[in-house]
């Protein structure tokens, strides 16, 4: 990846961070793009440590506009675009019938699956002309039903029919697709996820230190990119689970339901 211009959205920490940091690492140039600009630039500062050069982007992929005006940006500093990481994302936790506010599902529709929409669109024509790279962070929730993440799940199985679609679109283009499943990531991510009232939780569910850490996370991301793979599935019970929810439905249903419950 040395050389190569990376976009990274959600870059001002979890996943997005500790991928920005392993590929500073191989020498990437790295456009790193989030709302949080105190933020961006620490994990751009880490990144530059590294010997990378590293641009900070302060935008809401949510927003259409502010998408376009990235794009534009990242070619005026670097002059292309060679690999688009969509990993921008929020999540929720809250059981469907407790939701008193809807528009926290029109939220995590916009920031999930819209803004990775709105980047991929405005950055496609200079994909293109570098026959490069594009990639979708999504989640197991891509692949089965989870309770308490129904507009999360809905967002990211949205995701995963768009760049399923777009990968057999762009086969003769030079163009990859890479989809990526993690499952539970120690990323940060749910201490911000909005609860049934639409505010952020504050505390996880989850027991994060039994869970994968992000920088294993970021390691088999850029594996997987830098491979072009068609897509990662990163657990194994993920696995197991892609191979069985055609074949016993019911028994993965149980198998969500028991790892919300025990929160790994």
């Amino acid at each position: 990846m040395k050389g190569n211009v990376v976009i990274i959205t959600g870059a001002s920490r979890g996943i997005g961070a500790a991928l920005a940091r392993h590929l500073a690492g191989q020498g990437a140039l790295l456009a790193l793009v989030a709302r949080d600009r105190p933020a961006l630039e620490k994990v751009a500062a880490e990144c530059v440590a590294a010997g990378a050069r590293a641009e900070v982007i302060v935008a809401d992929v949510a927003e259409e506009a502010q998408c376009r005006r990235m794009v534009e940006h990242v070619l005026a500093s670097f002059g292309r675009i060679d690999t688009l990481v969509n990993n921008a994302g929020a999540t929720m936790w809250a059981r469907f019938e407790d939701i008193v506010d809807l528009s926290i599902l029109e939220r995590l529709m916009q920031v999930n699956f819209m803004g990775a929409v709105y980047c991929t669109h405005h950055a496609l024509p200079h994909l293109k002309a570098t026959r490069g790279r594009i990639v979708g962070v999504a989640s197991l929730t891509a692949l089965t039903g989870v309770p308490t993440r129904s507009g999360y799940a809905a967002a990211k199985h949205a995701m995963r029919g768009f760049f399923d679609s777009l990968r057999i679109e762009l086969e003769d283009s030079g163009v990859t697709v890479t989809m990526v499943y993690p499952g539970f990531v120690s990323s940060g991510i749910r201490e911000n996820a909005a609860g049934p009232d639409g505010r952020p939780i504050l505390v996880s569910p989850v027991k994060e230190g039994e869970v994968m850490g992000v920088e294993e996370c970021a390691r088999i991301i850029a594996k997987a990119l830098a491979g072009r793979r068609r897509e990662v599935v990163m657990t194994l019970r993920g696995k197991i689970g892609a191979l069985l929810r055609f074949v016993v439905p019911g028994v993965v249903d149980r198998v969500a339901r028991r790892a919300i419950e025990k929160g790994r």
